[in-house]
């Protein structure tokens, strides 16, 4: 039983969308200690380069094969196969990715739900509410699973709307809001002491690391994982874009508009922790490496925060509700890829799909919270460093060599009916069918070794 599909109205909708969900925690914290821990310039010229090379032509395998089959990930890498052989393995692609997904969200919801505590507790200091902020900053069970489930009530109310009432809706207003935030902090932040240090850490190349085998995985890594590949979000997105709309075009655009805030994030946040450097607030941990990931989030920056005084409080709301809408904006595309194969392929209304899977992935992030030191790492590692990119691996196989070739030129002319003489049909077909596979699975073996 199938239902009616929602369609994004406009590209500028896709375009939110498809960012916010490329957009979030990971490349406010992950990106800038990432440059800054890799050589600085040396690294983001690196990561910009990866970017085009290696996430962009897999971003556009996604984007192709959802507009294409206007179906979930299991239909739709099903409805590719040539064989039934092939269809059980698209079948199996599609629901691992589903699995994928909803792992991601569990573990992502929690780290949402701290931003969300921690942007309640500037509120309460604006309010003198002082046993509130303390409660909201210190970390426990109790908290933990208050704020992540309603972090799961925000999602499910956006995704319970539909394509366009919800997820277009709430990305066109979140998006722009981010993009706003960021510029106003990063202002701000470069006029602190201490502030132009960060900041020729960030941009100040060291060009004999660009060679280095290290900062070329992090920086591929960055980039692939950065726009949200391997799981079916983007492949989703992209069936619920009109048949008229240039794909190579659009994902050009998501791509660049990924790694704007990317690199607008580095601009915050490494001369951020350079400011709390000079104030005497610890950046480096026991091992001499830059503190990064949540570490970075909930004790050295609300640290410098602190120090401010008054003013540090608007910059904590302000910093704290940047990182709620960078969540937001992920967790809907999230939430969206198993929620799309039960209500197309099981025939579950979307409000009934959308709870249930809500209340699933809850579940499964209240037994990390309260199995906190055992699950958690765990599950990170498992889906964002072995899970994508093997999952990443299958989609380029198939667009690159399941996916008959002139029926693909097909799709992509509809959109675009000069793309056959264009540079992007010179390059892509043979790039997603060769290069971007032993890339994929070189980024793989070496993250197993």
């Amino acid at each position: 039983m199938s239902t009616a599909r929602g369609e994004f109205s406009s590209r500028f909708g896709f375009l939110m969308a498809a960012t916010g969900s490329a957009v979030g925690l990971g490349n406010i914290w992950g990106f800038p200690t990432n440059a800054a821990s890799n050589g600085g310039a040396a690294f983001l010229f690196t990561y910009i380069i990866l970017a085009f090379v290696l996430a962009y032509p897999a971003l556009m395998a996604e984007l192709i094969i959802g507009r294409h089959a206007k179906a979930n990930a299991v239909n739709a890498l099903r409805g590719l196969s040539t064989s039934p052989a092939i269809a059980r393995v698209g079948a199996g692609v599609g629901f691992a990715g589903m699995i994928t997904v909803t792992l991601i969200l569990s573990f992502y919801a929690i780290i949402s739900g701290w931003m969300l505590a921690y942007m309640f507790a500037s509120m309460a200091d604006i309010a003198r509410l002082e046993s509130a902020s303390n409660w909201l900053t210190q970390s426990g069970t109790t908290r933990d699973a208050v704020f992540a489930g309603i972090f799961y009530l925000l999602t499910i109310y956006i995704v319970v709307a539909g394509v366009r009432n919800g997820i277009e809706k709430w990305s066109s207003r979140l998006m722009p809001s981010l993009y706003l935030i960021l510029i106003i902090l990063i202002v701000y932040v470069l006029t602190l002491d201490g502030a132009m240090e960060g900041l020729r850490m960030y941009l100040v190349p060291d060009f004999s690391r660009v060679a280095d085998p290290q900062l070329i995985l992090s920086a591929m890594g960055q980039a692939f994982f950065s726009l949200s590949l391997g799981v079916g979000t983007m492949l989703i997105y992209g069936s619920y874009v009109s048949k008229q709309e240039n794909l190579p075009a659009i994902g050009g655009m998501v791509t660049v508009m990924d790694m704007s805030v990317a690199v607008l994030a580095g601009l915050l946040i490494l001369p951020a922790m350079s400011v709390a450097q000079l104030n005497g607030i610890q950046i480096y941990d026991d091992q001499g490496a830059l503190i990064a990931g949540p570490a970075l989030i909930t004790s050295v920056l609300p640290a410098l925060f602190d120090q401010m005084g008054d003013g540090g409080i608007l910059v904590a709301l302000a910093f704290f509700a940047l990182m709620s809408i960078a969540a937001l904006t992920s967790s809907i595309s999230m939430l969206e890829v198993p929620v799309s194969y039960f209500v197309e392929d099981q025939g579950v209304s979307r409000r009934k799909a959308v709870i249930l899977l809500g209340v699933l992935a809850a579940s499964v992030s209240m037994l990390i919270i309260w199995n906190f030191g055992l699950l958690f790492d765990w599950v990170v590692r498992l889906t964002t460093e072995f899970s994508q990119p093997l999952l990443g691996f299958f989609f380029a196989i198939f667009a690159g060599w399941v996916w008959n070739r002139n029926a693909l030129l097909a799709e992509i002319k509809q959109g675009h009916a000069d793309v056959e003489s264009g540079l992007f049909w010179r390059i892509w077909p043979w790039y997603i069918k060769f290069v971007c596979p032993l890339i994929i699975l070189a980024v793989y073996i070496q993250l197993i070794i």
